[in-house]
């Protein structure tokens, strides 16, 4: 039997500072590493959503012009990343107070309710709290 997980996301940024400021200080996502990396010239920067499930993002600074060309936009406009929320309301309301931009909704969806925002760079995020399993 195999057994994978998707263990980290790389999420291509401008500065890690500004970047810990942003998962960390308006997400209220964890700090889970920072260490520098000399031999390349990079930090290890690693956070992670409240809770301790799913994958981590792994902050990569952009180092070359095509890179540096990718912030913000890792998906050509597309939602890029879903981050599942067990109170919607608190969450959304956390987010605005916090001066999170939110694109759309929020909505009901078959799948649960659901609101678009952009992170510091404008890459598209769902925020959502899924709709319980049905029995069968």
């Amino acid at each position: 039997m195999v057994t994978q997980t998707l263990a980290l996301v790389s999420l291509v940024v401008r500065e890690y500072d500004e970047a810990i400021d942003f998962y960390v200080g308006r997400l209220g996502f964890t700090l889970v590493e920072d260490r520098p990396v000399p031999e390349q010239h990079k930090r290890w920067v690693v956070v992670a959503p409240p809770g301790g499930g799913g994958a981590q993002l792994l902050l990569a600074r952009a180092s070359t012009p095509e890179q540096a060309a990718r912030v913000g936009s890792q998906t050509g406009g597309r939602v890029f990343l879903f981050l599942h929320t067990d109170d919607f309301d608190r969450d959304h309301r956390r987010y605005r107070e916090r001066g999170v931009t939110f694109v759309r909704g929020p909505d009901e969806q078959p799948h649960g309710t659901v609101a678009v925002f952009a992170d510091l760079y404008g890459n598209l995020w769902d925020l959502i709290q899924p709709r319980p399993a049905r029995g069968g």
